[in-house]
């Protein structure tokens, strides 16, 4: 292993995802167990805290000490996708509308992956996170992290109805979003149009 790879697997901003992905087992076990036992529902909101923080940290880091590496840039998202799936998954024990959220969800990433793999072998890929998207990703985790935070019986059903349908209506509209810019490239594509880096 040359010296390069081992610094790119090593670097401060891969470890805090590494540790990040680690923690999303560890969530679910506390979570699913918190509804018999509070301590254990404080560790998973705790777990969830320190998550989100290494979260912004890794990538402070990686700006801050120019440590980019072309292993972060796949592992984050990966990371990312993971506890937002989770966290879905979660609240679908207390709350079954999020199943449709989760449908959305695993549509548009799954939808999102593949489109992004088909465009960068010609050549192309969206330069980053559109403001639609980053709306969607706040909205969600507001709206997730509320609902997980509060005990159940403290929201009332029409609360937790409009939040989710909420939810679930902005990831839609930045999924439609993102298929507009992506057939924009397409039709860029066709006609031999330079790569915005849309």
């Amino acid at each position: 292993m040359n010296n390069k790879i081992k610094r790119e697997l090593f670097s401060v901003p891969n470890i805090l995802t590494y540790f990040r992905i680690l923690l999303i087992p560890v969530f679910v076990i506390f979570y699913l167990n918190s509804a018999h036992n509070f301590s254990y529902y404080i560790a998973s909101v705790m777990i969830l805290a320190a998550s989100g923080i290494t979260d912004v940290l890794d990538g402070k880091i990686a700006r801050k000490y120019d440590q980019i590496t072309e292993l972060g840039k796949l592992l984050d998202p990966v990371a990312d996708k993971l506890s937002q799936c989770t966290i879905l998954a979660c609240l679908v024990l207390r709350y079954k509308l999020f199943l449709l959220v989760l449908a959305i969800f695993v549509v548009k990433e799954i939808t999102m992956a593949v489109l992004a793999l088909v465009f960068y072998r010609k050549g192309r890929k969206l330069k980053g996170a559109h403001w639609y998207g980053k709306v969607a990703t706040s909205t969600f985790y507001l709206i997730t992290i509320f609902l997980l935070l509060v005990p159940h019986d403290k929201v009332s059903e029409e609360l937790s109805t409009a939040l989710i349908l909420l939810s679930g209506a902005v990831m839609l509209f930045a999924f439609i979003m993102y298929i507009r810019v992506y057939i924009i490239m397409w039709k860029d594509h066709k006609e031999n149009k330079p790569n915005k880096r849309y």
